[in-house]
């Protein structure tokens, strides 16, 4: 089927699905104070509405335009004010968006919704969002959280037309993308950390890019409202990890009103792109809602002979069993299949040591190559309203990835400059399959203690992941040479009549029991205290058909104890100062030169921090300083390597320490003005003050702000980043020391959208404006890299119905 029909079935789908709309008032308001907005809602529905005076001074609401019925209008004007309305009694109440919608001090309106709409961004216009609950399972706003947290919101990704996850991370405060090769990147965050923890709806799932089965890193946005990112330990809620951080990537949810929109986009490279997202009730009053989005992509590149195609599908549905009852499932499906795909990057050094400079159009892979990923997402959540202002919350998530790749690429060895000889194939083909399982229960609620009230969540989790990687023999790919001035990207195709090369499988369990509160001995400080006891293991297993003297097996099981620790202090509403501890935990499996694995890596996690929130919640920022200690941190033992194998040997180092500062600004100036600004400085050191982890950039500033002029929105940003670099020698070439490095460099985007009409609006977004060359990421174990993207522009259509 090709786009054109596509299209088409989207439409036809879109007006089938487009029922159960029932009438109610339709409310446009704009650059009014919440009195004000209180005062026209109120009159046009017949209901009175209660407020303290308090919360209705200095209050900045967002502005709306036709939105239908009253809760929704009400929820859309409030939604990043901190503010939530409750419609009950024939009344309009004005509450402070808090968890449960209790007050420190006891005083209590009831059960309202069970889902909380503050942690939903889509349709508020706005850069920030009410609350979260990703550090600690425990609902608070970003001013509450006394741990560095940033988020990506559903306008953003909008107005930058960010369609990937690796699009959202680029421009997420403290985040560094690094490319190892087509559809793999590794993330990095604190000083150099790879973040292997992400979460789907705050369920746990585990990622490793260099096993090049990461179906996380390929997330396709249409299916979600909003990405947060914590940078930092968060053993608390994932266990065992690096202290770099967690992504959270949180999902559309099901809308009780009918909503509905198409958009077409074309680009740069033969990018045309096609989205369609429903949601509405699927009966009368309201009680079962549902959503569905489909998408569908193809592209080329910047590089030669190198396609993506992109399938996309994700279907929710919602229902109220009881007044106090939500059961939410769903499925998401994603389909990915590349042409002329790379495994890694192009290579970085001539034979004389010295650093290659190709054009950007390069492609190291075979223009025949493939990598194609099928992955479904199942999950399910079930929560209950219980007395006494409590509730139980059931969540599981099933995440499936069936992986087929057939390629080469031209990665291996030292190019000879004048001659173009030096490089050999690197590839194969076969299969993989990953699966992950992920279940939390939890149950979590207030309690009173000296006369106020305190809140508690007692949690179990479970967390299994099973990468299975079977290659193929290929014996006419791996290691054979080529002119890389010549070969044209068409080399001699894997001979895969041996069969199977070897059978890897990694299992990762982990089982957690979790505990946190947080204490208010007053109204201005609150004490933030949990643990979480786990248990990790793993088995990874080796199996050679021909060659069972090379069979290995390995096995890990370890418990450990993860404390966390917050103290958060009110200066008055606004501003508040913060200091939180946790450790870090995580095991290895990098070996020694006598090839011995390396005991678990264990630390401290340090932050103090300032955070605001201005304009009601409209604006926050922060400022963090933070240290992270470590001990048996594996770091490349230079010279060395495992026995019986070419792959390089580890060593385990006491006393390393990151230190780092974290600024940033986001939300609304004004009902016209959204900015996003951030500053990071990070520096890994050992234990004789020597920097590591030198290919994650010292400094970092990254800004993007919008501001709308009635039908027109101007935008525009730019990410700038110090010098990355690394020193290091390789086993193919044990005597030569080899230096690669990029120079600071910054990067310019721009963007514009015309409003139409009511319903049409069309978004055009220019990417790297002036054009910069420069490497997004060097990679030290190939000797590797890739260039960032030329000028590119995004141009999409969008119409709401």
């Amino acid at each position: 089927m090709n786009l054109k029909k596509k299209v088409f079935v989207a439409s036809s789908l879109a007006l089938a699905f487009s029922m159960n709309l029932f009438g109610d008032e339709v409310y446009t308001i704009k650059d009014k104070t919440l009195k004000e907005a209180l005062e026209i809602i109120s009159k046009k529905s017949n209901l009175s509405y209660i407020a303290n005076d308090k919360l209705l001074e200095t209050r900045k609401i967002n502005n709306i335009e036709n939105i239908e019925g009253t809760q929704k209008a009400l929820d859309k004007l409030l939604q990043g004010t901190g503010l939530k309305a409750i419609i009950k009694n024939e009344a309009i109440v004005i509450v402070k968006s808090e968890a449960k919608n209790s007050s420190k001090n006891g005083n209590d309106l009831g059960k309202i919704d069970v889902v909380a709409n503050s942690e939903i961004t889509e349709g508020t216009g706005s850069y920030t969002l009410g609350s979260t609950s990703t550090a600690t399972n425990l609902s608070m706003s970003l001013k509450e959280t006394p741990q560095s947290i940033s988020v990506i919101t559903r306008q953003r990704i909008d107005d930058q037309s960010l369609n990937s996850i690796t699009d959202v991370l680029q421009q997420m405060p403290g985040i560094s993308v690094q490319s190892i090769g087509n559809g793999r990147s590794t993330i990095y965050s604190r000083g150099g950390y790879a973040i292997t923890n992400y979460q789907l709806d705050g369920i746990p799932t585990y990622t490793n890019s260099r096993t090049q089965n990461a179906s996380q890193g390929l997330a396709d946005m249409a299916v979600y409202d909003h990405i947060e990112v914590i940078r930092g330990a968060t053993g608390l809620m994932t266990g065992a990890g690096d202290p770099s951080g967690t992504i959270n990537m949180i999902r559309k949810k099901p809308t009780k009103d009918t909503q509905a929109s198409m958009e077409v986009t074309v680009g740069s490279w033969d990018l045309y792109r096609a989205q369609l997202d429903i949601s509405g009730s699927l009966n009368k009053n309201g009680t079962i809602r549902g959503r569905v989005v489909s998408a569908y992509q193809e592209n080329e590149s910047k590089k030669d002979y190198f396609e993506e195609e992109k399938k996309i599908f994700y279907g929710v549905v919602e229902a109220d069993i009881t007044d106090t009852t939500l059961l939410s499932v769903g499925v998401d499906y994603q389909e990915y299949k590349p042409t002329g795909s790379s495994s890694t990057g192009f290579p970085l050094f001539y034979s004389d040591g010295s650093q290659t400079n190709f054009s950007r159009s390069l492609n190291p892979g075979a223009k025949w190559s493939y990598d194609n990923k099928e992955t479904y997402n199942i999950f399910a959540t079930l929560q209950q309203e219980l007395i006494n202002d409590w509730r139980l919350k059931v969540s599981t998530n099933y995440l499936h990835t069936d992986r087929e790749f057939y390629g080469a690429t031209a990665a291996w060895g030292l190019l000879d400059k004048n001659t173009g000889d030096g490089i050999a194939l690197y590839g194969g083909a076969g299969d993989a399959e990953q699966t992950q399982k992920g279940f939390d229960i939890n149950i979590d609620g207030t309690y009173k203690l000296f006369n106020r009230e305190h809140e508690l969540v007692l949690g179990y989790s479970y967390f299994k992941y099973d990468n299975t990687h079977s290659p193929l023999s290929g014996t006419n790919v791996e290691g054979n040479p080529i002119n890389y001035y010549n070969w044209g990207n068409n080399p001699s195709k894997p001979d895969t009549k041996n069969g199977k090369l070897y059978d890897w499988d990694h299992v990762i369990i982990q089982k957690g029991t979790y505990l946190a509160t947080r204490f208010h001995p007053s109204d201005d400080l609150s004490l933030i205290l949990g643990g979480r006891f786990s248990d990790y293991e793993y088995d990874d297993k080796w199996d050679y058909p021909v060659y069972s003297s090379s069979n290995s097996k390995e096995n890990y099981d370890e418990t450990a104890f993860t404390p966390y620790a917050g103290i958060v202090y009110d200066i008055n509403e606004e501003h508040s100062i913060y200091i939180s501890y946790t450790s870090v935990f995580e095991p290895q499996n990098s070996k020694d030169k006598n090839g011995s694995t390396l005991d678990p890596r264990e630390g401290n996690n340090y932050e103090i921090g300032y955070k605001n929130e201005l304009f009601g919640g409209a604006l926050n920022s922060s400022i963090a300083v933070y240290r992270i200690e470590q001990d048996n941190l594996a770091v490349a033992d230079t010279g060395n390597y495992i026995p019986g194998t070419t792959d390089a040997a580890y060593k385990a180092i006491d006393g390393a320490v990151t230190k780092g500062l974290d600024l940033e600004i986001t939300g609304e100036i004004n009902s016209n003005w959204n900015l996003q600004a951030s500053y990071t400085y990070s520096k890994t050191e050992d234990q004789n003050n020597e920097r590591i982890k030198t290919t994650y950039p010292r400094h970092m500033v990254k800004l993007w702000t919008t501001y709308n002029l009635d039908k027109l929105t101007l935008g525009g940003g730019v990410n700038w980043q110090s010098k990355i670099y690394f020193d290091t020698t390789s086993w193919q070439y044990p005597n030569m020391k080899f230096h690669a490095e990029q120079k600071a460099y910054a990067v310019a985007n721009a963007m514009a959208r015309y409003k139409i009409s009511k319903d049409l609006s069309a978004t055009l977004n220019i990417n790297n404006v002036f054009d910069k060359k420069y490497l997004s990421s060097i990679e030290d174990t190939f000797l590797t890299g890739e260039y960032g993207n030329s000028r590119n522009f995004i141009f999409s259509l969008k119409y709401t119905f």
